[in-house]
């Protein structure tokens, strides 16, 4: 039987299904119902220093984008941190840590970048009993134009300087939560890896704007009449957070940095996913606010019924396990050869397929009168278009020919310009031609 329980710098909870630092975190009612309904563990939304308390806005803070079918494809965020006071969020914590000692309880934090701040914060984390603090770097909006948030996320420098800060003055495991909004996610992971920071959890959430209300030609979500940009999260980032947990996973100087991946997860296989390309566990936050707190219990049962499937008993088993086929476009092998097939008894005649390969330079689908399509091989570039605007699964798949076979269905022999790849100059592993 596959064993999800996890172990994430040395934080230990009973699955690796984690509440993001958002709005289903920000009370202590909202998160025994969490730890109720199965959640491995949580990460408490962010906390600001003592003093005047932060006003969120009264009116829409969510602007939203949807799939044909309205489901919920991506959310922009416009809430900040927590709006309720620093001594009521610490005595909850304190309560849910007590009652709660199996689960994993992170504190997300934010205060003025300055030493004597974080100073002044964590004694009050730690005597709360919680696992850990995630130091949030990544707010896009709000935060982030007081001087905190992707402020700091944004320059490598501020986050070694204030990781170093927290790593001096607590003896908690330290998370880095890194902004998306940057270009090359590495440097930031390198930067908190410097302070001596225990892991980093990515993505936050992206800057955007989802739409415009074309009656008020303002921003949506719309306060008043003005709108502001805010976070995108959501399904829709999910590709985005993949690349950039990769990014990290697969850089030689961060072999060793645990990563908690965050970015659409929705589905025990979008967690997979995560923990294939290095993420040793995942945050949640989408999909717990579109479908509630007992989505986890079928991403449980999912991730453990593949985990049977695979023979895999554990979860570390999963990570980076796809790190070794991640590689640059140059290390393809330009000798690989597929081409589309239609299976014909699956075919429903709606064209997609001839009218996207029409359209895109190809033109190797050929269409009868009585709208039978076939594949033309000699045009074929097997770039899968076809088969991912089909909307009849497995009707069109790529066949792998080996170089120099002949095709049975043509009699020609396929070939390519690359005829030996170990030797052709794109190679970077090539061998010097005899």
């Amino acid at each position: 039987m596959a064993n999800l329980a996890s172990e994430f710098v040395g934080i230990k909870s009973p699955n690796p299904f984690w509440l993001a630092s958002a709005p289903p975190t920000d009370k202590e009612y909202n998160v025994r119902r969490a730890f109720e309904a199965g959640w491995g563990g949580v990460v408490w939304k962010t906390l600001g220093e003592e003093g005047p308390p932060i006003v969120n806005v009264n009116g829409p803070r969510y602007g939203a984008i949807w799939g044909a079918d309205r489901r919920l494809l991506g959310l922009n965020n416009i809430e900040l941190i927590t709006d309720r006071p620093l001594e009521v969020n610490l005595r909850e914590i304190k309560a849910v840590k007590r009652d709660y000692p199996d689960r994993a309880l992170v504190v997300s934090l934010m205060v003025p970048c300055e030493e004597e701040a974080w100073k002044a914060i964590l004694p009050h984390v730690e005597d709360t009993g919680a696992d850990g603090v995630e130091l949030n770097f990544g707010c896009p909006h709000g935060m982030s134009e007081r001087g905190m948030g992707s402020a700091v996320g944004q320059v490598p420098e501020y986050i070694e300087m204030v990781t170093r800060w927290v790593k001096q003055n607590t003896r908690m495991p330290c998370i880095v939560k890194l902004t998306p909004n940057i270009t090359d996610i590495r440097k930031p992971a390198m930067a908190a890896h410097a302070g001596g920071a225990d892991a980093v959890s990515l993505i936050n959430t992206i800057n955007s704007i989802t739409g415009v209300d074309l009656d008020l030609f303002a921003p949506e979500p719309t306060i008043d009449g003005k709108g502001a940009h805010g976070g995108y999260c959501g399904p829709a980032v999910k590709p985005i957070a993949l690349n950039m947990v990769a990014e990290i996973a697969r850089s030689a100087e961060l072999a060793d940095l645990p990563i908690s991946g965050i970015g659409g997860v929705t589905t025990w296989r979008d967690a997979a996913e995560f923990m294939a390309l290095g993420a040793g566990n995942v945050q949640v936050c989408t999909a717990a606010m579109t479908y509630g707190f007992k989505v986890v219990q079928e991403m449980i049962s999912g991730l453990s019924q593949w985990m049977d499937e695979k023979q895999i008993t554990s979860t570390s088993e999963i990570v980076r396990r796809a790190i070794p086929n991640v590689c640059d476009w140059q290390q393809l092998n330009l000798n690989y050869i597929a081409k589309a097939r239609i299976n014909e008894d699956l075919c429903i005649k709606c064209g997609r397929c001839f009218a996207a390969c029409e359209d895109t330079s190809h033109q190797a689908i050929a269409m009868s009168d009585d709208r039978v399509f076939s594949v033309k091989d000699d045009e074929c570039v097997a770039c899968n278009l076809c088969v991912n605007v089909c909307p009849v699964e497995d009707c069109i798949t790529m066949e792998q020919l080996p170089a120099g076979a002949v095709d049975e269905r043509t009699g020609k022999v396929v070939e390519r310009d690359y005829a030996n790849w170990t030797t052709h100059p794109n190679n970077p592993n090539a061998v010097a031609a005899e």
